[in-house]
């Protein structure tokens, strides 16, 4: 047997590290631990790598979704895919060598060998992998960071009060002519400029958009975000987040670079009949926001389809809440909320998932319709909003767990936690 007889082929999985956000949701999802990072990139070990695709659809870049034909004993090493910057290209393999393959690229699981593209047979997680049924058509990673798109400031407004410590603005970017379609519920990544401390370009950000499809103001190219100044990490150290500085600090008339759009799955039904239910704290409003406005602006056609809205929003204090007072402008017929304050002085702290169990009728009355559920902001608030789900279902006869695998598969609960 010669060296060629002797050759295996493996089509290896490999991460972007161009459009990776670093969101951990691979890592997370991966049933066999094959996906780790270091402080700058996100790779895949080849040797446990099995081709399942389950990290593919809830990547919400696509930077996941990459892969090179390669002998496997010169697989990309984890060392080598840490130093890299961008992807490598795809070697060529001379056509006698692929033939002398001792493993097809057929047989490798999940592989299809006719277009070199993955099957997904990934399992149902607690969010839907799937857009709802008649969400309108994304468009996706138009720009990348090689070619973005070049958007202006033309407003960027501090949504909280002066003296509260979290300082949330509301900043609008105008893309002119450009062509930059977004949905509500999808993504824009930025990119701070300048390099990090080991002297490489900053890594994506990625910001949920705060307005609906026809722009912040109705008719312009135009899109929101909604972004907190960051000056502490979870634990309440001092830590200074790059880019959401950046973004906060910039002044009308300064030029940004985005890429995207990004977001497949968390969007809006279309249809008539359907209903909203919007759980949030924080920045993670932007998304409610963006929906609750199309709505809302469909209402002032006329073009109303009798779909109930009913929104739980969680911040430490009214002041520290974005959109409060436009909130409380919105009538209670066109939108049922619950508002939950945890840091005011003189009253119990309060959570969105308390506000869940004080509505049990108003939440099961949706729960028994066409409804669906989209959740954002911090993690932290999964399992006490599950936990608040399970209660309101029991006491009213509803099996819970059944119910929320069956509204994932159909493309009806969404979560969006960081």
């Amino acid at each position: 047997m010669n060296a060629r007889d002797s050759i295996t082929l493996i089509r290896q999985h490999l991460i972007d590290p161009e459009v990776c956000i670093r969101c951990n949701t691979c890592e997370e999802t991966c049933p066999v631990d094959a996906i780790t990072h270091d402080s700058r990139n996100y790779v895949v070990d080849a040797s446990l790598c099995n081709g399942c695709s389950a990290c593919i659809s809830p990547c919400p870049t696509g930077s996941i979704d990459h892969w090179r034909t390669v002998p496997k004993s010169v697989a990309y090493s984890l060392e080598a895919q840490f130093q890299w910057d961008e992807l490598p290209a795809q070697q060529y393999i001379a056509d006698d060598l692929r033939a002398a393959a001792t493993s097809d690229i057929a047989d490798i699981p999940g592989s299809r060998q006719d277009s070199g593209e993955l099957q997904s047979n990934a399992a149902t997680t607690a969010s839907s992998t799937n857009a709802p049924w008649s969400a309108a058509h994304p468009q996706l990673n138009l720009y990348g960071m090689k070619n973005p798109a070049l958007a202006t400031v033309a407003g960027n407004y501090r949504l909280t009060a002066p003296d509260a410590q979290s300082d949330i603005h509301h900043i609008v970017l105008d893309f002119g002519n450009q062509y930059f379609p977004i949905l509500e519920g999808q993504s824009i990544g930025i990119a701070p400029p300048g390099v990090d401390a080991n002297g490489k370009p900053h890594y994506l950000r990625m910001y949920s958009v705060a307005s609906p499809r026809d722009g912040e103001r109705a008719g312009y190219n135009n899109l929101a975000l909604t972004v907190k100044r960051v000056q502490q990490d979870h634990e309440g150290r001092q830590a200074r987040g790059v880019a959401s500085n950046y973004l906060c600090d910039l002044q009308k008339g300064e030029s940004v670079q985005v890429s995207g759009p990004f977001g497949a799955n968390f969007l809006m039904p279309n249809h008539p009949g359907s209903n909203l239910l919007m759980i949030c704290t924080g920045t993670g409003s932007a998304p409610m926001r963006a929906m609750t406005e199309q709505r809302r602006r469909r209402l002032e056609k006329g073009q109303s389809d009798n779909g109930k809205l009913l929104l739980f929003f969680g911040a430490r204090k009214p002041e520290e809440l974005p959109y409060f007072g436009p909130l409380l402008k919105l009538s209670p017929s066109f939108i049922d909320m619950h508002l939950a304050f945890s840091r005011v002085d003189g009253q119990p702290r309060t959570y969105v998932q308390d506000k869940i169990r004080s509505a049990a009728q108003a939440v099961v009355q949706l729960l028994k319709g066409d409804t669906y559920i989209y959740i954002c902001g911090l993690k932290g608030m999964e399992a006490g909003v599950m936990d608040a789900f399970d209660d309101v279902c029991n006491a009213a006869e509803i099996d819970w767990p059944a119910l929320h695998a069956r509204m994932v598969g159909e493309g009806r609960f969404h979560v969006e936690t960081y």
